[in-house]
């Protein structure tokens, strides 16, 4: 933070930000102003007491100097070094107030969608239960039956622990509650039944049949889902992929969930791109705006597709889990899938481990039959 001997005019000059800032005094240890995004002005005192942060507000700086502020601003430290408890601004300890400072700092690091969905679900499925609620308040117990509340939708609830618990954090952050005191700690996910779906030989072929019927009519739309297959991609990824980003045999993506990534193409991937037209700097481009596709577009398609091929519940997603499922049944290593398909987390690439069981169990039944059958 800026250190300076604060003074009424150098107050005054002070603009505001997008966010909150603060600025400490040079004269007055654990004294400063924080000035709002709103344009308010509010003195404070942060320090650490008995390994402990505490923040206290002294005063707005509108209804004060800074001569006043810096008085009482002594007497609220030797209170907190006697042990006192000091008044706080009940409106800077709100738990909608510490989260949108929370939010504030975190939108800095996350992406613009994730800062969108992680809105969406402070705002439908956490604010609801904890606006009004002094933050320090809130303990284990309250999280428990939040928690606990949400089962009949437990991939919100799964999604909205981690938001709840960056705010939580900020709180501590800030000397609003006690450091390592966050109430969302221990909390398993909700166990749910997995969406991970695989083709098998057979749908592949049938659905190699369908593009191949469809490719005249949509030729676009066919590359794409055969992109998908081929490649592992997240359609997005595909979608607004760009000339410029294939190049030396690979797919080098500028952005993706996990950032910048690599793409290793097989000749059946290279193959698809190289027949298509370039038609401007994106692969796939509307024709009168030269912008990308959209994954509307792509949808409708794709409905067709799977109707006819008899794969009502496949969605485009799960030529991601089939291009994994090959990928492990031809016996590549865990490290290497999650290279395949662009994972920052092992964790996240073990979730495909199951399909091994899957397939085991496949081929019992099938030699079963055989077996049976003779």
């Amino acid at each position: 933070m800026p250190r300076t001997g604060l003074t009424d005019a150098r107050i005054r000059a002070l603009r505001p930000r997008k966010s909150a800032y603060d600025v400490r005094d040079g004269k007055l240890r654990g004294f400063g102003l924080r000035v709002l995004p709103s344009g308010n002005k509010r003195f404070f005192v942060h320090c650490q007491h008995r390994g402990e942060r505490v923040w206290t507000i002294v005063g707005d700086a509108s209804a004060m100097d800074v001569l006043e502020a810096r008085s009482r601003a002594r007497g609220a430290l030797a209170a907190i070094r006697r042990g006192v408890e000091t008044p706080r601004d009940p409106d800077e300890t709100l738990f909608e107030a510490v989260a949108q400072a929370a939010f504030e700092r975190r939108g800095r690091v996350w992406k613009a969608s994730t800062l969108a969905v992680n809105r969406s679900y402070l705002r439908r499925q956490i604010l609801p239960n904890f606006a009004g609620r002094q933050v320090a308040e809130i303990d284990q117990k309250d999280v428990a039956n939040w928690f606990a509340s949400l089962c009949a939708t437990p991939v919100a609830a799964d999604r909205s622990m981690p938001v709840l618990s960056v705010i939580m954090r900020e709180a501590e952050t800030m000397g609003l509650r006690p450091e390592d005191s966050n109430p969302c700690r221990g909390f398993r996910r909700y166990r749910r039944k997995g969406r991970e779906r695989f083709l098998s030989d057979d749908e592949i072929r049938r659905l190699s049949a369908v593009l191949s019927a469809h490719e005249g009519r949509s030729p676009e739309q066919v590359a794409i889902v055969r992109l998908l297959l081929l490649t592992g991609c997240r359609k997005g990824e595909i979608l607004t992929l760009r000339w410029s980003d294939y190049r030396e045999g690979h797919l080098f993506l500028r952005d993706s969930k996990t950032g910048p990534r690599t793409v290793w193409l097989s000749e059946p991937a290279r193959n698809v791109l190289d027949a298509l037209k370039r038609k401007g700097r994106w692969v796939f481009p509307v024709r009168r705006s030269g912008n990308p596709r959209s994954k509307s577009w792509l949808d409708q398609c794709w409905w067709t597709f799977r109707v006819e091929a008899g794969l009502d519940d496949v969605r485009l997603h799960d030529l991601r889990h089939t291009h994994a499922s090959i990928a492990l049944r031809e016996g590549e290593t865990v490290l290497a899938i999650g290279r395949l398909l662009g994972h920052a987390d092992p964790e996240t690439t073990l979730k495909y481990t199951h399909l091994s069981d899957v397939m085991a169990m496949q081929a019992a039944e099938t030699v079963g039959a055989a077996l049976e059958g003779s």
